[in-house]
């Protein structure tokens, strides 16, 4: 069965007209002869809207009761039933009443789409996922029913319905809209024209991409490679020159001169991975400097930078590029016309600008390759005295052989050029090229012994050998520059993805992370100190971010090294001056250590702001338990004093004696709420130093049952336990609330069954109780009440959690939380776990005292103390 087509009314504020125009639609539909339903529509009472609505089919809602209350919601399984061409559904995003076949209306649609059923739906620019955050900025109010934006991006067609926030406004003004004693509160509140512009400007832009994506998807389609300026897109290319910032500049001003313009930078890198002309720190800064502005960077391989660049552009449908002029001088056009005479030619419907510069035409600044690769003094030296010492000896050699023919002598003569080539490079392998071809002439050519050549051939045949001996040499030394900087670009390649590495694996985590970076700056270039220093402006002193070694600068003047990272950022080193060429890898190492910077600096932002919300969070509820569960036994107390104060009632001494009950047991309940309030203080501020001793567990449980009925319990705590390292008085209280709440869950005359056993496992010894041996014990506190699903038994060991439909009244939800802090406080642990055949079990593990020598009688406790 094929799937069905799925169409969405985008609004950007309710009001504005989706539900109108979904039934429009559903009406022209009908009209021309198709099957239309409505599975839900939804008209808030709305007469133009409810008119439209009239002579459709509508399917019987399904009626749903919760906590009391009569909802109704779309009846899936009957418009499955009656399986029509086409469902309206309103309200995308809506949560279905609990009960429901789904959770959210969506999935509904999703059923029905499976189905081969069209359907037509609306939804609101502000119910997109993606976007919870941003209209929660703008309007401040936390949107709780949203839609995955994927199943909106995956409907075959959104339809923006765009109304002006003036219009809205007057809509919302007469009426229209909402209630007339609402309508002054929301246009206070949500429907501000400001509100309503920036909801509206997020609903064309949403719309604007995903028309944007269905072009791109369509050309590539149709195989159309032309630009077709639906939209501005700007693409500047970027070498890593100077002129970079000047380029994105311009760019960016190109890109903000209309609506909605999107700006692109490229790096054409080399494809064989050798250095371009262009500064690795240079582009880190332009990438930055690019995305403050709100651009995107790419980088391209490509050996052809021109064709790159141009491949990209049409890839991306760029409509204009973005050139600097040449650098390069006037000499060096013998090369090729350049980049921006290439893109300018081929480059068909993209316009090109080029923007001039400083730097235009005033060379290209090129690094300068190492001519001489460095081999080491010993190998220099043994190249030069090959160079300049083999000809002469090798002559020697041959005049004692008499020669071996001209043509063979110059074989061995090159042999010796190539051997100074290989072992000193290229300038002792020219000096041997050039002291063989003299030695050559002097002594195997006629006339010998002079520097004159009588025979055309033989000057030719010197002069090829000159002219082969330094091009060899040449090629031979060039070859050794490759495998240089090959082994070199391996080794930074590796020291990269190392570096990558440690950063992604974010270990060691925090500051250690950005410490290791630094001293792993130090072993790589082999530095005394490193420093990340940092300032918040020009004018203010330096501060070191973090460092490594002894004594590391605390201002960049004081090292040996230093790269600025933006403006207020920069790496230090100190020990020895580096080359240049180490300088590409130091800006890579300067990059990661100034992001791991600002990722330490939002971890630090983030935690502070999950105390400050936990704290909020904690503040609130507090003050609900207050008003409510603490004001309650006040409430009881103080009418049962305020009765028995009364002059006008006189009461028998049954009735006094039954209010003063009721006064002891608010008192109880409020010591109890009390005592947890500050257990829980201490627990949070880290106050709790328990008395670790050794225990008796069988004399600690029956003490633990005073708040609850003895007849509600049934204990099972054999006397052979072992002693355990624990607190008396913490471990009462862990389990006086742990069982409290398992006899408050337990339904009425059904026992709570607290029961303890020995286990022996691997354990670590206590801090201050000696040694626990390899034995644990523990207690198992079991009910039959309604038990707690497996996603959720963590939470409610969460502070002021109370689980389910627990009454207000019972308790500010801190019992359980406070339980389990004593027992880890103490060493040991505490679980909730099913309760086979129903209910939940919550298991106490502590440390038990091991004493092999002496095995603990049914009658033993230990000495009480003096």
């Amino acid at each position: 069965m094929a799937r069905g087509r799925l169409r969405i009314y985008l609004g950007a504020a309710p009001g504005v007209g989706k539900t109108y125009a979904m039934l429009a639609e559903a009406q022209r539909r009908v009209s021309r002869g198709a099957d239309v339903v409505v599975g839900f529509v939804e008209h808030h009472h709305r007469p133009l809207t409810a008119a439209l609505a009239e002579g459709l089919e509508t399917v019987p809602r399904q009626e749903l009761t919760h906590r009391g209350a009569l909802f109704t919601e779309m009846d899936l399984d009957a418009v499955l039933r009656r399986a029509p061409a086409v469902a309206l559904v309103d309200e995308l995003a809506h949560t279905n009443v609990p009960g429901s076949r789904n959770a959210k209306r969506w999935e509904d649609v999703e059923e029905l789409l499976a189905a081969g059923i069209d359907v037509v739906s609306t939804v609101n620019i502000q119910h997109l996922e993606s976007l919870g955050d941003v209209v929660e900025g703008i309007t401040g109010v936390r949107q709780r029913e949203t839609v995955p934006d994927e199943v909106v991006r995956r409907a075959d067609q959104v339809e923006l319905v765009d109304m002006s926030p003036q219009a809205l406004r007057r809509r919302l003004a007469h009426g229209n809209v909402y209630a007339p004693e609402k309508v002054d509160a929301a246009l206070a509140n949500y429907f501000r024209p400001g509100n309503l512009t920036a909801l509206r400007e997020l609903a064309l832009l949403w719309t604007a991409d995903r028309a944007d994506e269905y072009l791109q998807r369509y050309r590539a389609e149709q195989g159309i490679e032309g630009t077709w300026q639906a939209r501005e897109r700007i693409v500047v290319g970027l070498t890593g020159g100077p002129e970079g910032a000047t380029l994105i500049r311009r760019a960016a001003r190109i890109a903000a001169r209309g609506s909605g313009g999107e700006l692109l930078a490229v790096h054409i890198a080399r494809s064989d991975g050798m250095a371009g002309s262009g500064s690795p720190q240079a582009l880190i800064e332009q990438r930055a400097l690019l995305e403050s502005l709100g651009g995107s960077f790419h980088t391209v391989l490509g050996d052809d930078p021109a064709a790159a660049l141009l491949d990209f552009a049409r890839g991306v449908n760029a409509t204009q590029i973005v050139l600097g002029s040449s650098r390069r001088a006037a000499w060096q056009y013998i090369y090729g016309p350049g980049v921006s005479a290439t893109v300018t030619r081929d480059s068909g419907d993209i316009d090109v600008h080029i923007v001039t510069h400083e730097h235009a035409a005033k060379g290209r600044g090129r690094v300068p390759i190492r001519k001489v690769t460095d081999l080491g003094r010993t190998r220099t030296v043994a190249g030069w005295l090959i160079g300049v010492a083999g000809p002469p000896l090798l002559a020697v050699l041959l005049v004692q052989l008499h020669g071996l023919g001209l043509s063979t002598d110059m074989l061995l003569f090159l042999s010796v050029t190539v051997g100074a080539a290989l072992i000193g490079g290229l300038f002792p392998a020219i000096a041997s090229a050039l002291v063989g071809s003299a030695t050559l002439n002097y002594y195997f050519t006629p006339p010998l012994h002079t520097f004159t050549i009588s025979a055309p051939q033989n000057i030719l045949a010197v002069a090829i050998f000159t002219a082969v001996g330094i091009s060899v040499a040449s090629v031979v030394d060039l070859a050794a520059r490759r495998t240089h900087q090959a082994a070199r670009s391996q080794t930074e390649a590796q020291t990269l993805s190392a570096l990558a590495g440690t950063v992604l694996r974010g270990v060691p985590s925090g500051d250690g992370l950005l410490t290791a970076l630094l001293e792993q700056v130090r072993e790589t270039f082999q530095q005394d100190a490193a420093a990340l220093l940092e300032r918040p402006d020009e004018l203010s002193p330096w501060h070191t971010a973090a460092a490594s070694g002894p004594q590391p600068p605390a201002r960049p003047d004081q090292g040996d090294v230093d790269v600025p990272v933006g403006e207020h950022l920069a790496l230090v080193l100190r020990g020895r001056v580096l080359p240049a060429a180490d300088r590409r890898l130091l800006g890579a190492f300067a990059a990661q250590a100034a992001v791991l910077l600002e990722r330490r600096r939002l971890a630090g932002e983030a935690a502070a702001a999950r105390r400050e919300a936990e704290g909020n969070r904690i503040r609130t509820a507090l003050l609900a338990a207050v008003s409510h569960d603490l004001r309650t036994p006040l409430a009881g107390i103080k009418a049962a004093v305020s009765s028995l104060r009364s002059a006008d009632v006189e009461w028998d001494e049954a009735d006094e004696a039954e209010l003063l009950e009721g006064i002891e047991n608010g008192a109880d309940r409020l010591d109890h709420l009390i005592n947890n309030l500050l257990d829980m203080s201490r627990l949070q501020t880290g106050t709790v130093t328990p008395l670790i001793q050794e225990t008796d567990l069988d004399e600690v449980v029956p003490f633990a049952l005073g708040g609850v009925p003895l007849e509600s319990v049934q204990l099972d705590v054999p006397e052979t336990l072992p002693m355990i390292h624990a607190d008396a008085g913490l471990l009462e209280r862990s389990l006086a609330n742990l069982i409290e709440n398992a006899v408050k869950y337990s339904p009425e005359g059904v026992r709570v069954l607290v029961k303890a056993e020995q286990l022996t496992v691997p354990a670590a010894p206590v801090a201050g109780a000696g040694s626990s041996g390899g034995s644990r014990v523990q207690l198992r506190i079991v009910d039959r009440g309604p038990g707690v699903p497996e996603e959720a038994r963590e939470r409610i060991f969460a502070p002021f959690q109370r689980y389910g439909d627990a009454p207000r009244g019972a308790g500010v939800g801190l019992g359980l939380a406070v339980a389990r802090g004593f027992v880890e406080a103490m060493g040991g642990t505490v679980a909730a776990e099913d309760t086979p055949g129903g209910g939940l079990t919550m298991v106490v593990t502590l440390p038990a005292v091991t004493l092999p020598d002496h095995p603990r009688q049914p009658n033993d406790r230990k000495a009480e103390p003096a």
